[in-house]
């Protein structure tokens, strides 16, 4: 028998006829049907909300956005986004991006005040989500803060009842060493959201330092240098706590004691008042 592939064509051997057997397919098995494909709605932009899911993408690359829109302006959308129907309206799963192009087109043309979605019926938000990170992830990897920031807002949201079980959903193929520093970093996620510049910037290394701020209880002190200062951006914290991290790991590398209270590293002799210790290279200032 000749199968070609393209302009090459091979010759494959057969069995004896003897040893060939033609089975037919039951076509009531539903293992042999094709899924339903969903239809596609054209939705008006205002009623897609945007923020029903937490989303794991929380910077926003304005260059390749700009990008999209104009691809989108001259192409038109190749790929629908992924809703599902709430109680009035549609939420996002998936199209976050391509969502805001449109609103961005539909501000000069009125062609673009409705987007084409496949409406989904998740089951559970669980799958809702997977399928949003896994969008993301096959377009551009997602930074190790958001990995760990969409794992803490959904377990704070109810959707999962714990960090674990929501590793376990949203990163399936994660071996035991990924989902341990998912793990760790979901913990930096829930100390210092609220404290850092930009943390997506932050690499993996970085934030598995300060991963080990808290697991030896010196998060107090990392928090207390941070806010003795006015940051413009990510790089002057760092430069803020690079100190407190060095001393820490130096301690722990040469087998010394890593409690912070020994010596005393902070203190607060009244309200509104903080006496910290930093180790430098001739002592402590």
């Amino acid at each position: 028998i000749k199968i070609k592939h393209g302009a090459v064509i091979t010759t494959k051997r057969t069995a004896p006829q003897a040893q060939r057997t033609r089975i037919k397919p039951n076509l009531n098995d539903t293992a042999c049907k094709l899924p339903r494909m969903d239809k596609i709605k054209h939705i008006p932009l205002d009623q897609i909300q945007t923020t029903a899911l937490p989303r794991d993408r929380t910077l926003i690359d304005t260059n390749a956005l700009d990008e999209l829109t104009a691809s989108i302006r001259t192409n038109g959308l190749r790929l629908p986004i992924e809703v599902y129907p709430t109680q009035n309206t549609f939420a996002l799963i998936a199209g976050y991006r391509r969502h805001l192009a449109f609103q961005t087109l539909a501000q000069t043309d009125d062609t673009f005040a409705k987007i084409p979605a496949f409406i989904r019926s998740p089951q559970f938000m669980p799958s809702a989500m997977a399928a949003m990170i896994e969008e993301n992830e096959m377009r551009q990897s997602l930074s190790p803060w958001e990995r760990a920031n969409i794992i803490g807002r959904a377990t704070d949201m109810g959707t999962f009842d714990t960090y674990d079980a929501a590793i376990t959903t949203l990163f399936p193929h994660a071996n035991r060493q990924k989902r341990a520093r998912l793990r760790a970093i979901a913990d930096v996620v829930d100390i210092f959201q609220n404290t850092l510049i930009d943390p997506e910037l932050l690499t993996q290394r970085q934030l598995m330092r300060l991963s080990g701020i808290i697991r030896h209880g010196w998060t107090d002190i990392i928090l207390t240098a941070l806010g003795e200062i006015t940051a413009k951006d990510h790089l002057c914290q760092w430069a803020q706590i690079q100190p407190t991290l060095t001393e820490l790991e130096n301690l722990l590398t040469t087998n010394q004691p890593s409690t912070p209270t020994r010596p005393r590293r902070l203190s607060r002799p009244k309200a509104g008042v903080s006496v910290r210790r930093e180790r430098l290279d001739n002592g402590y200032a």
